[in-house]
């Protein structure tokens, strides 16, 4: 092995030249062409699937994709729009992040390039939200403009025709794997390469299932001819067993209304609304007391685990109905009555949609 893990017996049997060539064909009969974002290629609509598309698969993303290409036809409608409204059409999407840094970025464009999307590969990438690949990704798709990627797909992809030993993330394993899609990647038809390197990670190499047999490089995969596909990419090493948090989100409702709060900027679920957290029923009890509604039931409801990237959440809701308003409780610029029937335009965390949709709050 060298000191990357790269087979060097394997690099012999890799037959380079083709391999493009392959890839091109199988995407010409068999590759996605049909996607919205393919449709009118522009910078901009192809920026926002790609965000969009990290970390989501694209049966989920193309209804999301079209109701906010219809509000935010172009990048100035973006810019332009309020925060709360691009969070509430992300809504159900997760990784936050990636709506917060598209509408910065969108005002970036605005502010600093007139509106246009700027083309040259160094403007693109220092972008809000964009690094290297998914800026290769809006050039090479929308402008044909040479440029490699490497997504989660592509390495994929990479890690098994090579049988590349190491975890991707590490850097030295990365700087190998973007050496070969600089190679592989052809001058002619790139838009099209890039794209079907990307479906055939999305669909034949799949994380769990690839269906080697039918895929244009199983020929010579160093993957498949081990007969291990599956133990490529190499996992992140050491991972520790996630750890686990509590907290207790309080539902207030009165008649057709239940009160959220907007979280900080800053820190899981930044800028979305959500319910007041307390650390035990004892403060959140403490908390009501102060609002001077008078004698209150508190009716816990059923509780959940939602998972994050780095840790699990364990959420206890109690719900509270008042009986008459809170006069305490005035509505101010982060802070709402959420009205069930005609909700407001606002970003949602994914445990708050979960949450409004309990049958307890629908009587």
């Amino acid at each position: 092995m060298t000191a990357c893990g790269l087979n060097q017996q394997k690099v012999f049997n890799l037959d380079q030249a083709t391999f493009s060539q392959r890839l091109l064909s199988w995407y010409d009969h068999a590759g996605r062409k049909n996607l919205p974002w393919q449709q009118n290629k522009t910078p901009y609509r192809v920026w926002v699937s790609e965000i969009m598309l990290q970390q989501t698969q694209v049966s989920t993303v193309i209804p999301y994709y079209e109701r906010f290409m219809e509000r935010f036809p172009d990048v100035v409608s973006l810019a332009n729009a309020p925060q709360d409204e691009v969070l509430h059409l992300w809504t159900g999407l997760g990784y936050y992040a990636r709506a917060r840094n598209l509408h910065k970025a969108a005002q970036v464009i605005r502010d600093q390039y007139a509106g246009a999307f700027p083309q040259t590969f160094e403007q693109v990438a220092d972008l809000p939200g964009i690094g290297r690949s998914t800026a290769g990704a809006i050039l090479s798709l929308s402008l044909k403009q040479h440029y490699a990627i490497l997504d989660g797909n592509v390495k994929r992809v990479l890690t098994r025709w090579l049988a590349l030993e190491g975890w991707p993330g590490q850097k030295q394993i990365e700087n190998e794997l973007w050496d070969w899609a600089n190679k592989l990647t052809p001058e002619e038809r790139v838009e099209h390469y890039n794209q079907a390197i990307m479906d055939l990670g999305a669909s034949l190499c799949s994380r769990s299932k690839p269906q080697c047999t039918l895929c244009p490089m199983h020929q010579d995969c160093g993957a498949y001819l081990q007969g291990t596909p599956t133990a490529y990419p190499t996992p992140k090493p050491n991972k520790k067993q996630q750890p686990v948090k509590q907290t207790i989100m309080l539902i207030m409702q009165y008649q057709q209304s239940v009160w959220l709060q907007q979280r900080p900027a800053q820190g899981i679920w930044g800028g979305l609304f959500s319910f007041p957290e307390f650390s035990s029923i004892g403060e959140a009890q403490d908390w009501l007391q102060t609002l001077g509604v008078g004698e209150l039931t508190i009716q816990p409801l059923t509780e959940f685990r939602h998972t994050f990237s780095h840790y699990h959440l364990d959420i206890t809701p109690l719900l509270v109905q008042l009986t008459q308003p809170a006069n305490s409780i005035m509505e101010q610029g982060n802070e709402l009555w959420y009205n069930l029937k005609q909700p407001s335009s606002v970003g949602l965390s994914a445990v708050t949609l979960k949450l409004l949709t309990y049958p307890e709050l629908q009587q």
